[in-house]
């Protein structure tokens, strides 16, 4: 029952991480590691598909074995982050409650990414 769930889980993460490459708002990467971590506690062979993928398996490779993010994925991430706060504080007030509870979750996944090392180039 559990290799079934996290197969289950799996592709599920991958249907959204492919949604994620083509919508602006959803990001894929995210979906897709989880979708590696469920794989290898469930199916070798769709593990080793995703490490192995063209266009995701090198991001993914790199997470898994060196916990590294490439440096333009740092910075497209921390933009993003800066946009969404910019957005959230335009719609509710730079002062509001809901700008700074997420301006505070935005500076807390802000410095995670700065803390993680840089993906070295293959």
């Amino acid at each position: 029952m559990r290799t079934a769930s996290y197969l289950v889980l799996g592709w599920v993460c991958v249907a959204l991480g492919v949604i994620g490459a083509f919508l602006p708002v959803m990001p894929t990467t995210v979906f897709l590691l989880v979708a590696a971590w469920a794989f290898a506690r469930s199916s070798p062979r769709w593990h080793r598909w995703l490490r192995e993928h063209p266009r995701f398996g090198a991001v993914i490779r790199g997470w898994e074995e060196h916990r590294a993010m490439p440096r333009r994925a740092k910075r497209i991430a921390l933009t993003t982050l800066a946009g969404s706060y910019a957005v959230t504080a335009t719609w509710l007030g730079p002062f509001s409650t809901g700008a700074l509870l997420g301006g505070a979750a935005i500076v807390g996944v802000a410095l995670y990414i700065l803390y993680l090392p840089v993906l070295p180039t293959e």
